[in-house]
């Protein structure tokens, strides 16, 4: 079976977690964070939980084991802290959590990021992997990055992501 016919068996109406990681951001200006749950509910997936955590090992892996532990949750993603100044250990703290990485997401999201950023790219070090039978996305937390994500990877694979790792 190929992956056009493995899509007919995605997962419609996702249950998401959105957790925004930063010192500065709130629920009234996460531009990004807000963006992510509009345009998840408007293609009729649910958004869970939504939290703003500070730049803290501690802050973050909490919420991540949480959100792990939650089972109705199928999917997390977690924007923001994911490039390379010392601030940015979104990466650092979830990757270990992750049983099964997915490779392809960062490497495509970086060459889609190319035509919209330039060689600015590189600096991303967005990721996905599998923990609990979960889908965790780790993605910049700029309007432009998330937009990329969501429109073009997430929404497209999350759904038939699911159905293998649960098939």
């Amino acid at each position: 079976m190929g992956a056009h016919e493995h899509k007919k068996h995605s997962i419609k109406n996702i249950n998401f977690a959105v957790v925004t990681i930063s010192d500065t951001r709130t629920k009234q200006n996460d531009h990004s964070g807000i963006f992510i749950q509009e345009i998840l509910k408007n293609q009729g997936h649910n958004i869970l939980d939504y939290d703003i955590i500070k730049d803290e090992k501690k802050e973050i892996t909490s919420k991540a084991k949480n959100l792990l532990s939650i089972g109705d949750i199928q999917s997390i993603i977690f924007t923001g802290g994911t490039g390379i100044s010392s601030r940015d250990i979104t990466i650092d703290t979830i990757k270990p959590l992750i049983k099964k990485e997915l490779p392809g997401f960062g490497e495509i999201f970086r060459m889609l990021s190319m035509d919209e950023i330039g060689s600015a790219a590189i600096m991303s070090r967005a990721i996905c992997g599998i923990a609990e039978d979960k889908i965790i996305f780790c993605i910049p937390g700029s309007k432009g990055a998330v937009k990329l994500a969501i429109e073009q990877l997430i929404l497209k694979e999350c759904g038939h992501m699911l159905w293998e790792i649960n098939r």
